[in-house]
């Protein structure tokens, strides 16, 4: 009995170590644990046997027995950390990044034109102490017209024909209407820049479009003048374009400032209108609850598509959205 459990030992061990030796995941490893050193395993049924040998014999089998299991075990450890090292390994290979290769070309991205130009303005004006504001594109005709001293029968009116809405409310004209948005908000003295998005009806050719940007400004505050208004603007224009641009102030009209002016600069030979100005009308300040015979204040707008055609000497506004990459690669 004592030579046939030894024997069944020895073979034990030498099929568990040829199987543990071709074990390749440590999935299959570990049912191999299971399948000869479980509890229910092939070195378990064989030491069944133990309770029919002598006492004098079950020690040495016993023995032989534990040098299986420690044999096994000491097998399945070391096959185990070859398969970790070789899934390592394997993992390493696939993920090594060979830093001498030429990396993917991602094309570097850049502001638009317009964008950079609405940019620089606000810079500017950011510098001169003005707090941006914006407001909806869409608006009603309170804010786009009546609380700017255009009401309903005013001949101002045709002066920007408008895009209307079937819900009675339309897309604003002019970034004005910013301007009472934000004056029925805050109380004078108050500093303002709104740039924004307009749409009109205009004929689109090389210096108009039906939507483009506006920029807008607006000072209320006590004794303020013309004159006060003539500075800033040669300020902001002697900052953007350089102290060498001509610039020339002609009277005109609008009807949410008296008295106004529109404001020239000299571009490829010709005077270009670029600039809307004038000091605000008392009825604009009624309209937000101001007294006039307290506050004042002047206000300005220009399009932002006319800056950028002059700052870069382009020639045709549509220019602008033909998204032409040939184009717009030469703007940093």
């Amino acid at each position: 009995m004592t030579i046939e459990l030894e024997t069944q030992l020895t073979v034990l061990q030498q099929q568990a170590q040829q199987a543990i030796a071709a074990a390749a995941t440590i999935d299959d490893l570990e049912q191999l644990r299971i399948q000869y050193l479980g509890k229910k395993g092939s070195l378990s049924q064989v030491l069944g046997g133990l309770g029919r040998l002598t006492p004098h014999e079950r020690p040495r089998i016993g023995a032989i027995a534990n040098q299986v299991k420690d044999a096994l075990q000491s097998d399945l450890d070391h096959k185990r950390a070859q398969l970790i090292n070789a899934q390592i390994q394997g993992q390493l290979e696939a993920e090594t990044l060979d830093v001498t290769m030429p990396g993917t070309y991602c094309p570097q991205g850049r502001s638009h034109p317009l964008t950079s130009t609405i940019d620089r303005a606000l810079d500017i004006f950011v510098g001169l102490g003005y707090t941006v504001a914006d407001g909806p594109e869409m608006e009603t005709d309170y804010y786009n017209f009546e609380a700017l001293n255009t009401p309903i029968d005013h001949p101002a009116r045709d002066m920007q024909d408008t895009f209307y809405l079937p819900d009675g409310n339309m897309l604003r004209t002019h970034t004005s209407s910013v301007q009472i948005r934000y004056m029925e908000n805050h109380e004078p003295p108050l500093r303002i820049v709104a740039p924004g998005r307009v749409y009109r009806r205009d004929t689109v050719d090389a210096t108009h479009a039906a939507v483009f940007h506006q920029i807008e400004i607006l000072a209320v505050d006590e004794d303020l003048t013309f004159t006060d208004l003539k500075g800033t603007i040669k300020v902001f224009l002697q900052e953007f374009f350089g102290d060498d641009l001509p610039v020339r102030f002609r009277t005109s009209y609008f009807p949410f400032t008296e008295p106004s002016a529109e404001v020239d600069v000299q571009w490829q030979g010709r005077w270009l209108e670029v600039l809307g100005c004038g000091m605000v009308d008392p009825n604009v300040l009624r309209s937000v609850g101001y007294d006039p015979e307290i506050y004042n204040g002047f206000a300005a707008g220009f399009g932002a598509e006319r800056f950028a055609m002059v700052l870069h000497e382009i020639d045709d506004v549509r220019r602008f959205y033909g998204n032409d990459l040939r184009f717009l690669r030469q703007f940093q």
